[in-house]
């Protein structure tokens, strides 16, 4: 079984709800992403999403698009990320890992390529965020005949044909998108989520996971009454970049925040 398949197994007969941190490869230097992934499973996150640095990053936001700058600095390519995560499963292998980011630097090494190194690396799934299942013909089953899960985006103002058609093909979980808008944005609503989220539990049984705007325990808490999981990332890099000249400081403050939201859905679930 998949890790990812795993994990989810795992947090259901628990009873709990996934936490989910996003960080970007090689942010603020190559030398301390492992560091800081394995923090984040310290802190209590049940998957990781590791994401690959990219010019032109078109869903996210300001924070994670300066992410992405700052590990592209130290020319932080796909093969490094692939470094990253061996060198993390000489200590954890059992955290799922997914890849996410976009498709120009997967086709750039070839995509059967790219799915047997991310395959031989550790990792778990990839999230291809300018991949619509219709155009993943090709990776789709490269990834699952290597045991990888291709996870999707559903968002908000996803009709409900195209929502079927991406249920019908994803793995591992479905990635809501709570808002309108990149990474980053502002307000959240778990009543609307929540309203979006009906007609998916309908379609599918994947674990239905929710990312854009979670900042906090209480956000993440709220998020938590109706999805599966909570997918925090903008929160978590912009305590990388307020600590981007002492790395060093940078595990501490990963912990803290995932800490906070860890425990906010550990109560909610005791609840």
């Amino acid at each position: 079984m998949n890790r990812i398949d795993q994990r989810f197994a795992e947090l259901k007969a628990q009873g709990r709800r996934a936490l989910i941190p996003y960080i970007t490869a090689g942010d603020p230097a190559p030398e301390y992403t492992v560091g800081f992934l394995h923090a984040l499973v310290e802190a209590g996150a049940d998957v990781i999403e590791l994401g690959v640095p990219f010019s032109d990053p078109m869903a996210d936001g300001p924070v994670i698009q300066k992410a992405c700058e700052r590990a592209l600095k130290h020319d932080v390519r796909l093969s490094h990320l692939f470094e990253m995560v061996r060198e993390f499963r000489s200590r954890d292998a059992t955290t799922p890992v997914v890849l996410m980011g976009y498709l120009n630097p997967m086709e750039r090494i070839g995509l059967e390529a790219f799915a047997d190194q991310a395959a031989a690396a550790g990792i778990d799934g990839v999230l291809a965020v300018d991949m619509p299942p219709e155009e993943a013909e090709e990776l789709g089953p490269l990834l699952k005949a290597r045991g990888l899960a291709s996870i999707f985006l559903v968002a908000p103002t996803t009709s409900e044909a195209r929502a079927a058609t991406i249920c019908a093909h994803g793995e591992g979980y479905l990635y809501y998108v709570s808002l309108k808008g990149v990474t980053g944005a502002a307000s959240l609503n778990a009543a609307d989520v929540a309203d979006h989220l009906a007609p998916l539990r309908r379609m599918t049984t994947l674990p239905l996971c929710v990312g854009f705007g979670i900042r906090d325990g209480a956000s993440a808490a709220e998020v938590g009454k109706v999805a599966d999981g909570v997918i925090v990332g903008s929160a978590l890099v912009n305590r990388i970049a307020e600590n981007a000249e002492r790395p060093e400081a940078i595990p501490g403050e990963l912990k803290a925040v995932l800490g906070e939201m860890r425990q906010a859905l550990d109560a909610m679930s005791a609840a």
